[in-house]
């Protein structure tokens, strides 16, 4: 089975030792390396290629982000932190996700995934029964809160945020993410970009007039660049 190959940032030598434990335990990963600050991990980037770099942020002479900028090769970054301020930083440069310290092996092991993922090595068994999950799990705040896919009636993105707003709640549900990467979770199942902002859950909607559609009340407008593909998915399911 072909591995991601890995590097460990950290000037933490118990995060290091922990990091190496994960790793190690996760048949998919193979440990390239281990350093404890930017300048020798740059340098070691430059000699070998490496799939995957979990990254601490806060270190002396060259911080995480800071470095995760100079990387030339095609890196990915899974950034681990203490500091949760620092999400938002991490997810400005792209990378795959963010660890919070202290994080367990489930934490982990989420994160990894996604890394599998990115590079393709999901076995296709695994794809085809991805499409029948009923749930996702997406990161808020501190903690991976679990989401049955059928409840989901919206999901609205912000700037560097998504607010997914689900049946029987009042409030959405915040997480730190593009919602062209929730939509990539969602596309095996009945969802769809109507505008540059939203994406609905087509089992919701209730009522579409004048180019908008309504779910609990909720009017949400069509933007042009998505109104045909919306309108030939109702032309669908319409009876004359």
């Amino acid at each position: 089975m072909k591995k991601i190959t890995c590097l460990i940032v950290d000037d933490e030598p118990l995060a290091l030792k922990l990091l190496e434990g994960y790793i190690t335990k996760t048949p998919f990963l193979e440990l390239k390396g281990r350093c404890t600050n930017a300048i020798d991990a740059l340098s070691f980037l430059n000699k070998e290629k490496t799939d995957l770099l979990f990254l601490d942020i806060q270190m002396p002479d060259l911080s995480g982000i800071e470095l995760s900028r100079k990387i030339k090769h095609p890196t990915r970054i899974i950034f681990t932190t203490a500091f949760q301020e620092y999400a938002l930083d991490g997810f400005k440069v792209e990378a795959l996700d963010y660890l919070l310290k202290p994080f367990n092996y489930d934490d982990f092991f989420i994160a990894a995934i996604k890394a599998q993922k990115w590079f393709g090595m999901i076995d296709e068994p695994a794809k085809k029964g991805s499409s029948d999950l009923d749930y996702i799990f997406v990161k808020s705040e501190y903690k991976q809160i679990k989401i049955i896919i059928k409840d989901i009636l919206y999901i609205e993105g912000l700037k560097d945020y998504v607010k997914i707003w689900m049946e029987g709640n009042d409030k959405p549900i915040f997480s730190l993410m593009s919602l062209k990467s929730i939509e990539a979770e969602l596309q095996p199942h009945n969802f769809m970009r109507v505008h540059r902002s939203f994406i609905i859950n087509l089992n919701k909607i209730h009522t579409v007039e004048r180019g908008q559609l309504i779910i609990k009340d909720v009017r949400i407008t069509i933007a042009e660049q998505y109104r045909e593909a919306f309108h030939n998915y109702i032309a669908g399911k319409s009876i004359s």
